[in-house]
């Protein structure tokens, strides 16, 4: 059975208090809660199976990772519980600057083993399985693989699975002019654990995940592709702003739902 749930955010808390019965999971960013609200974090994880979520290890950077962030994150996983955690497939960090956002790595041998080392440490650190995510990019860069050669050969390596963002894949779809079913069915399916949708934007031709958009007919439609081809586990709805009713949510959560049922 999928479970169906939410990232938590502040302004949907009070709601999320009140055990809605279409929630049936909560993923929470481990950066919120680095500096604060364990009393928060704990009746959560007392009421509802959580995921723990990452920004900022910068798993894509060579070297060693932040021991600070480390130690917050891990911090984190033990309060909470989670059935397992996640972060990026991505870099945030050089040895000199912190970018502040998520950046691609090149699908090459040499990436493919920063981020399996980083992240068989994280999961080895936190002792929790752990899924890495794909994530948007304005540029579609090459390597020595295909992505979803690279995305395969990192999860067997790594020992982890795949949180697919069904949005993201659509995005760079559409942006980089690929078939996102052409490239789901070159993924191994049994590695897609959780994914993440939101509504996508568009501006200046582009598609982006500004996080804020109710989830359009055609994401709807590349959901139930990947729950048609893989035995996803969870389903989260990654809403960052432009909170609609709640009874937006809760419906979306129940068509999640439904989908879910036709293939299980």
């Amino acid at each position: 059975m999928m479970l169906s749930g939410l990232g938590f955010r502040p302004p949907l808390a009070e709601w999320i208090r009140s055990r809605p019965s279409e929630i049936e999971c909560l993923e929470i960013t481990a950066e919120h809660f680095f500096d604060g609200g364990q009393e928060q974090l704990q009746w959560l994880s007392e009421h509802y199976p959580l995921f723990i979520h990452g920004l900022g290890l910068s798993l894509g950077s060579p070297g060693t990772l932040d021991s600070e962030t480390l130690r917050h994150f891990s911090q984190v996983v033990e309060q909470s519980d989670p059935m397992w955690i996640s972060e990026h497939i991505a870099f945030t960090q050089t040895n000199e600057h912190d970018l502040g956002h998520l950046n691609p790595v090149r699908p090459t041998h040499s990436n493919l083993i920063t981020l399996a080392d980083h992240a068989r440490q994280l999961s080895d650190l936190c002792a929790k399985p752990l899924i890495l995510e794909n994530i948007t990019s304005y540029l579609r860069l090459s390597g020595e693989m295909s992505e979803p050669e690279f995305l395969n050969t990192l999860c067997s390596q790594a020992d982890c699975g795949l949180l697919l963002d069904v949005t993201n894949l659509f995005i760079n779809a559409q942006n980089h002019q690929f078939d996102p079913v052409e490239w789901l069915h070159q993924i191994e399916p049994a590695v897609i654990k959780q994914l993440h949708i939101v509504g996508y934007a568009q501006r200046d031709g582009q598609f982006h995940d500004w996080h804020d958009a109710p989830i359009q007919e055609d994401l709807w439609e590349l959901l139930e592709a990947v729950l048609e081809y893989a035995p996803v586990e969870a389903c989260i709805i990654e809403r960052d702003g432009g909170f609609p009713a709640r009874n937006d949510l809760q419906k979306d959560l129940l068509r999640m739902k439904d989908i879910a049922h036709v293939y299980r």
